[in-house]
């Protein structure tokens, strides 16, 4: 029988299936369902920055009228982010003591701000390691590119000395020097990086004149933009690399692999088939590594990277040319 257990940023997977952070892991239960159905890891639903500060910021302005004294505002505010926070260490906790797989905390966050002491408190209530999802909107004209990238070396570098459990840095393809700026984070002492994470896409409303949600889910069309940056980076930098957006399927599963990818994270597909989808990706991988021998994810991983290809070329290609019609 085919072994599919794989290494992720230190960590001993049983699968290369890792089910990512969103509302569907932010319940034991759903925790539970997911290392039943083979998952390898669980990231549990991501503990907002900016939702913290926003609702201190609501909780200050509704008891505005009580302070009667300099600390309260302080006060509220404090309250407001250990409240958010207990209830994400319950959760992470019960988790832990309940599946045999590892259950990866998971922070949401846009600056280094105090919020990172939370990771030191996450390591302590049981998380095998941290997923750092960071966005720096590109869209601040007085920040140059420099700028808004040293955000997320310095949220790493924080965080990645604060606690002893194995951090991965969840991150957009928003960088001027992709490649660069990849490298170096991947130098910043994390163990993976997963690529890439998806934002909420605004719409509007032609007839109201409204903004409204976007898409909410990802399609099979959004693999190849995560496929090609996997197989372009892997085997050129310093940390393993995880593929997330566009991986509804099996096949999308070893295509990834065979980029180089340690594992895939999936959250889309399991909204819309439910979590046995995990069972049957697991199930077309073990069929397709019995058809052609392979008897570990090692014998064939990274096989399609863009330095073990013929054609290296195509990864990078950006127009379609004739003379790339016919790649096979």
């Amino acid at each position: 029988m085919a072994d599919i257990s794989t290494t992720w940023m230190g960590l001993e997977l049983r699968s290369p299936v890792i089910a990512a952070s969103s509302t569907l892991t932010g319940t034991v239960e759903n925790v539970v369902e997911a290392a039943r159905c083979g998952a390898g890891a669980v990231v549990l639903k991501s503990l907002f920055e900016e939702q913290i500060l926003l609702d201190s910021a609501e909780s200050v302005e509704e008891n505005e009228q009580r302070f009667w004294y300099g600390q309260a505002e302080d006060y509220i505010r404090e309250y407001s982010r250990a409240d958010a926070l207990n209830g994400y260490l319950a959760l992470l906790d019960e988790c832990s003591r309940s599946v045999p797989v590892p259950v990866i905390a998971s922070i949401n966050c846009v600056s280094a701000g105090e919020w990172v002491s939370f990771a030191r408190e996450m390591e302590g209530a049981g998380a095998a390691g941290l997923e750092v999802n960071i966005f720096v909107p590109p869209s601040d004209s007085s920040r140059s590119a420099r700028e808004n990238e040293q955000v997320y070396y310095d949220v790493l570098e924080r965080v990645t000395k604060a606690v002893h459990i194995p951090v991965s840095a969840k991150i957009s393809s928003y960088f001027s020097s992709m490649t660069e700026s990849v490298g170096r984070l991947s130098r910043s002492g994390i163990g993976g990086l997963v690529l890439f994470n998806r934002f909420f896409s605004p719409d509007i409303d032609i007839e109201t004149f409204s903004l409204k949600p976007g898409p909410v889910f990802s399609t099979p069309s959004e693999l190849h933009h995560s496929l090609r940056w996997i197989a372009m980076l892997s085997g050129r930098v310093g940390c393993d690399l995880a593929a997330s957006t566009g991986v509804h399927d099996g096949e999308a599963l070893i295509k990834q692999l065979l980029a180089g990818a340690s594992a895939v994270e999936v959250a889309s597909v399991l909204y819309q088939k439910g979590f046995e989808e995990i069972r049957i990706m697991l199930g077309v991988l073990e069929e397709y590594m019995d058809r052609h021998g392979f008897e570990r994810l090692s014998d064939f991983a990274g096989r399609m990277r863009m330095d073990a290809v013929e054609n290296p070329a195509a990864y990078e290609r950006v127009q379609f040319l004739k003379h790339f019609g016919n790649m096979s």
